[in-house]
């Protein structure tokens, strides 16, 4: 089995952890990155030297080259990109402030393109590597007051399937990572809310009753399938986690081909 060097974003906690955490354990190299590097501390004190810590925003496109390059000086190549870093912004559209928006939109689709930029050099010089994106079922399909944080997946995932197209000649596959509902912090202490505005209550609250009752996942069982993806010679384009986005997607696609097909004749008319 290869030894593999990753570089994984958001690693404090959640999937980032998880996955580190897997790496690991598989007799990998993991450099983890987070705001905070002192979130990275019980890492570093299981695995030692097999993990470089390194403090980052991925808001800073030069912080993100700079940290790819420490990754180099450290362990002489790298096989594997997680883009983890990002939150979720919840706020019925007419709810979401410009600062807002832009701090959604700067976080989940720059800092990601930023990250996939800084690899590139490096891993077209390899004629190798892997870049996961992380998206969500949110990426695929849309909710009520997640409008920001929709527009950000759904950009994350238009970019990685051009850069699928552009990159394979040089050997770099890349996957998009789909989650559905897990338990983690993505919708608690991680997430960020407009102020709301009282019309949207209603819904709101309907909203609120149906996350309460939707299953979440367990992040530690996303680990074998990372690893699986990993050690794929090849992994696909897209990967759900968890039982539940097949099961709702289908329906939403159905629906969408049902759309199309019934205004097909208006369409060809606009030819």
């Amino acid at each position: 089995m290869e030894n593999k060097v990753w570089l994984i974003t958001g690693t404090s906690k959640g999937f980032g952890y998880v996955w580190a955490e897997a790496a690991l354990k598989r007799g990998d190299k993991v450099a983890a990155t987070a705001r905070n590097i002192e979130s990275l501390a019980a890492l570093t004190a299981l695995y030692g030297d097999a993990v470089l810590p390194i403090a980052l925003d991925v808001n800073n496109r030069e912080a993100c080259f700079l940290a790819v390059e420490k990754v180099i000086e450290k362990f002489g190549k790298l096989d594997i990109l997680i883009n983890n870093a990002g939150f979720g912004h919840f706020g019925y559209v007419e709810e979401i402030s410009e600062n807002e928006a832009r701090q959604q939109i700067e976080t989940n689709v720059f800092g990601s393109l930023w990250m996939i930029q800084a690899v590139l050099p490096i891993m077209r010089n390899q004629k190798s590597g892997h870049i996961l994106q992380v998206s969500s079922i949110g990426g695929v399909m849309a909710f009520p007051s997640l409008g920001i944080y929709h527009a950000s997946k759904w950009a994350v995932e238009g970019l990685c399937e051009s850069l699928n197209q552009e990159v394979a000649q040089f050997g770099i596959k890349t996957t998009l990572i789909e989650p559905a509902a897990y338990a983690t912090e993505w919708a608690t202490a991680s997430a960020s809310h407009s102020q709301p505005i009282a019309v949207y209550d209603g819904l709101r609250e309907v909203m609120i009753a149906n996350r309460g009752n939707m299953p979440v996942g367990d992040p530690n069982a996303t680990a074998s399938a990372i690893l699986k993806l990993i050690e794929s010679e090849n992994p696909p384009l897209r990967l759900f986690l968890g039982k539940l986005p097949l099961l709702m997607i289908e329906p939403t696609y159905n629906k969408r081909l049902e759309t199309w097909k019934e205004w097909k004749e208006v369409s060809e008319n606009a030819q």
